[in-house]
């Protein structure tokens, strides 16, 4: 049931949370009534063993989201280890003492549920859902297998075999997957940003069952979860049942801190990548900050305003007017642990040359720098924003993975600010922060050229460090 999700795909997974991780929900702290905020009631509780526990409670339907998130991915590994917390992640379907091999999956597929799970650089999220009533099994079936999964040498050595074939079928023959992994590995050298989600080939066949073990014995602990439960509930009648199932869960050893800090960059870097492919793909990745910056709420207009929907810039002008690229892409993700990468992503046209492209694509970024957007294009972004998130409203899981997304980076109430803080963004300021990050001394470009023996490959795919699915 578990994948893996690379780069670009994370980003499309997350370009929906980019936009609609701004959930208009009232904010109580400690464990009093919450606050009712257009029709949203949230409460957040904190468990002795330091699990912490969001509910979100909606009765527009019998119906209810499990999500457990855990606070470990990519970028919590070192070399030598690179893709276990993806690898891990397979693994805690292998079953516990309790329910065997492949009865997690046959019990909430009985019931009509879903359940799936996915590993990023940030996080390792695990999820299902169906009809209320079977609350309780998700509950006793998610905090059994936090404490007493299965960790043997034959689910370990058949879990490696499939990992190592998702890197071979999902980056090794994927050229835009491919061209992805590189650019990261250049564009971060002393991150652990640098090293794919699914983990560098060498590290997947080194890496030992004894690792895997040690790895979630360090954490796979309540003090770094966090339990998001969305849907037809109430914090009354649910908290007793968690207190009764992941309540009992030991609480685990400290979290060894990231420390690792990104120098900055000071001149261009180019990646050429040649290997069978259709077309030249081009990729330019320049370093910004994350959500903790003010200015991420104009790098987030920004991205829109260049690659968000058929009117952004990049679609109109080079793949519209110029027909030089068959696809033109921004993409930014401000909700990031640590500070990320803004990226502009071409595919080039059938009979023209990257070089063509890449002149094009650098005017329309200088016209970002140079010129103020008119007030309509910097309104039709902000609102192309809020529609999304809107759109998100009417889903559970998605209600469910906005609270988790933003709880995993330290509060959930950082929602709040998201709609204010895009709302306030001027024209200047979108000027400045192109001026700021969009220079070519803080970039990285990555080029795939062609080898001349043609491949089929997926029209956006691509890996990086925001994760696997």
């Amino acid at each position: 049931m578990t994948a893996m999700v690379t780069r670009r795909q994370l980003l499309r997974f997350f370009s929906t949370l980019v936009y609609t991780l701004v959930l208009l929900v009232g904010f109580q702290s400690g464990h009093g009534q919450p606050i009712d905020t257009s029709g949203w009631q949230v409460t957040q509780h904190v468990l002795d063993n330091g699990l912490t526990v969001i509910i979100l409670e909606d009765h527009r339907a019998p119906v209810a989201t499990v999500q457990v998130w855990y606070k470990v991915g990519s970028r919590n590994e070192r070399p030598g280890i690179t893709g276990i917390s993806h690898l891990l992640e397979h693994l805690m379907f292998r079953g516990t003492p309790t329910y065997g091999k492949g009865e997690f999956s046959r019990l909430i597929q009985e019931r009509g549920g879903r359940h799936n799970a996915f590993t990023s650089a940030d996080q390792t999220v695990y999820f299902e859902s169906a009809a209320v009533q079977h609350l309780d099994l998700f509950l006793e079936l998610e905090s059994d297998r936090m404490a007493h999964v299965l960790l043997d040498e034959e689910g370990f050595l058949s879990e490696q075999k499939i990992v190592m074939e998702e890197r071979r079928l999902r980056t090794a023959d994927e050229p835009s997957s491919d061209l992805w992994e590189q650019v990261s590995a250049a564009a971060f050298t002393a991150h652990p940003y640098g090293w794919p989600v699914v983990g560098w080939m060498h590290d997947l066949e080194a890496v030992t069952l004894a690792d895997v073990k040690a790895y979630r014995q360090t954490y796979y602990a309540p003090a770094n979860a966090i339990l998001v439960i969305a849907g037809d509930v109430t914090p009354e009648s649910l908290l007793p049942r968690i207190h009764k199932t992941f309540g009992q869960v030991p609480a685990g050893q400290a979290i060894p801190e990231v420390t690792s800090v990104e120098p900055p960059q000071r001149g261009e870097r180019r990646v050429f990548l040649k290997r069978p492919a259709s077309l030249p793909l081009y990729i330019a990745g320049y370093h910004v900050p994350t959500f903790e910056h003010d200015e991420s709420f104009a790098l987030s207009i920004a991205a829109t305003i260049l690659g968000g929907g058929r009117s952004a810039r990049l679609q109109r002008s080079l793949v519209e007017d110029q027909r030089l690229v068959l696809s033109a892409n921004a993409g930014y993700d401000r909700t990031s642990v640590d500070p990320t990468l803004f990226t502009l992503s071409m595919r080039v046209a059938p009979g023209k040359t990257w070089q063509a492209a890449e002149q094009a694509l650098s005017e329309e970024v200088n016209r970002l720098k140079t010129t103020l957007v008119m007030e309509k294009e910097l309104e039709r972004a902000k609102n192309l924003i809020e529609s999304r998130f809107t759109y998100a409203q009417d889903s559970f899981f998605y209600r469910a993975l906005q609270l988790g997304q933003y709880a995993a980076l330290g509060d959930w109430s950082l929602i709040l600010k998201v709609i204010p803080g895009l709302r306030t963004v001027t024209a200047e300021q979108v000027r400045q922060v192109a001026q700021k990050y969009l220079i070519d001394t803080n970039r990285t470009v990555g080029i795939l050229e062609p080898d001349g023996t043609p491949l089929r490959e997926s029209p956006q795919g691509g890996p990086g460090h925001r994760g696997t699915h």
